[in-house]
């Protein structure tokens, strides 16, 4: 099977090229990528918990699902398609908002982002793919935000990033 390709682009979003995932991370190469945020109607946030086997953040937590859209693909169609794929439901989403990060990991590959990040509202527990997810578990935001004081380093790089940095759009969005 051929190499997953990832949508380079600008600062403004637009598409310049496509290039396999791998060596657009090493490369550190800007390009298009989503992160969903899944509510219940309890107002917790489902997280997952990365599988061991990840190329990068293994067994960190994280929000309800990421990863790269494909060339043709919307952000929503994206963002369903994964939900699907790793927490085994789909649900409506809608995205609030996107922003640009880098950052580096130990392994010498570069997350270097335009992110869409998405909401929607699931109220079931997921059926994950042990090949995408570790484990999974629902937390209020002030939960996530007292455990990410206490333990920072369990948590992925992007989710924290958007938690400090997009707080009060998350809230406002769910």
């Amino acid at each position: 099977m051929a190499e997953e390709q990832v949508i380079l682009v600008d600062k403004n979003d637009n598409q310049i090229g496509l290039m396999p995932k791998m060596e657009a991370h090493e490369k550190a190469l800007l390009h298009r990528a989503f992160s969903v945020f899944t509510f219940n109607d309890k107002g917790e946030l489902l997280l997952q918990q990365r599988a061991a086997d990840k190329y990068h953040s293994p067994l960190l937590w994280t929000n309800t699902c990421c990863s790269h859209q494909r060339d043709g693909e919307t952000s929503l169609e994206a963002g369903k398609r994964r939900l699907q794929e790793e927490m085994g439901f789909s649900c409506e989403l809608e995205e609030i908002f996107s922003f640009i990060y880098k950052a580096p990991f130990d392994n010498g590959l570069t997350e270097h982002e335009l992110d869409h990040v998405m909401v929607g509202n699931y109220n079931e527990d997921p059926v994950i793919n042990r090949e995408e997810v570790e484990a999974f578990k629902w937390m209020t935001l002030e939960e996530v935000k007292t455990d990410m004081e206490l333990q920072p380093d369990t948590y992925t790089a992007w989710f924290t990033i958007i938690f400090n940095e997009y707080y009060h759009r998350i809230v406002e969005g769910k």
